[in-house]
C-alpha cells in the first residue's frame, strides 16, 4: 500500500504558509525552479508512493473539486521532475496532468484557487509539445497576470513571460530541444545551436 497522503499534503508541501502569492512564489522558487537533489530526494521519498498509486488510478475522487484536482496535477506534473530527473519518466505522466488541466479549466474549476496556485493547474499546458496548448498558456497565463492585484503585477508577469518563452521554442522548433538527449531524439544542427544559448533548458 501507498503512504498515506492527501491534497492537504501535497498543497501544504508545495506551497508552505505564506499569506501573499508573491510572497509565496519569492519564498518558493527554489523549491519549485532549482536543480536540488536533496529536494529531489525528498520528493521521491514522501510522494513517490503517492505518484505511482495515482498513476494507477487512486485518488480519482480527490478531481471532484478544485483543491483535490490540483494536488493531482502537481503529483503528475511536477513531482515526477524531481523524482526521476533526467530520465524519460520525468515526462510520463504529463498526458495525465494535462488531461486534469483542461478538463479543471473547462468546468472552471481553476477559479476558486488563488493565482499562485492557477500557475501551476496552467503549466502542464507549457509543458507540451503542441503549439496550439502553448498558445492557450500564452493566453491564460497573460490574463492571470492582468487579473492581479498591482502588488503582484510584477510577479505574475514574469510567469506570462516564461510562457511566451516556452510557446517560442515550439513555434520554432515543435518540440522542446533540451529533452531530446533524456528521451533519446536526435537533435537537428539547429537544435544543437540553440542548446548552447542560455537559458534554453528552462
Amino acid at each position: 500500500m501507498p503512504q498515506t497522503t492527501s491534497p492537504t499534503a501535497i498543497l501544504d508541501f508545495w506551497f508552505g504558509a505564506h499569506a501573499g502569492d508573491s510572497a509565496t512564489a519569492q519564498a518558493r522558487q527554489q523549491l519549485w525552479w532549482s536543480k536540488n537533489a536533496v529536494v529531489d530526494a525528498e520528493i521521491r521519498e514522501r510522494f513517490g508512493p503517492a505518484v505511482a498509486a495515482a498513476a494507477a488510478g487512486a485518488y480519482r475522487e480527490w478531481a471532484s473539486e478544485p483543491r483535490g484536482r490540483l494536488a493531482l496535477i502537481l503529483l503528475f506534473d511536477q513531482f515526477p521532475r524531481n523524482i526521476y530527473r533526467e530520465t524519460p519518466q520525468a515526462f510520463a505522466h504529463d498526458g495525465l496532468a494535462l488531461r486534469l488541466a483542461l478538463d479543471g479549466i473547462a468546468t472552471a474549476a481553476d477559479r476558486p484557487l488563488r493565482a499562485i496556485e492557477r500557475v501551476f493547474c496552467y503549466l502542464p499546458l507549457e509543458h507540451a509539445e503542441s503549439l496550439a496548448l502553448q498558445e492557450r498558456s500564452v493566453a491564460l497565463f497573460t490574463a492571470l497576470a492582468d487579473s492581479v492585484p498591482e502588488a503582484d503585477r510584477k510577479t505574475f508577469a514574469g510567469f506570462a513571460d516564461y510562457a511566451v518563452r516556452h510557446r517560442d521554442v515550439i513555434r520554432r522548433f515543435g518540440r522542446f530541444p533540451h529533452r531530446n538527449r533524456i528521451l533519446g531524439r536526435t537533435s537537428t544542427a539547429a537544435e544543437e545551436q540553440f542548446l548552447q544559448q542560455p537559458g534554453s533548458s528552462f
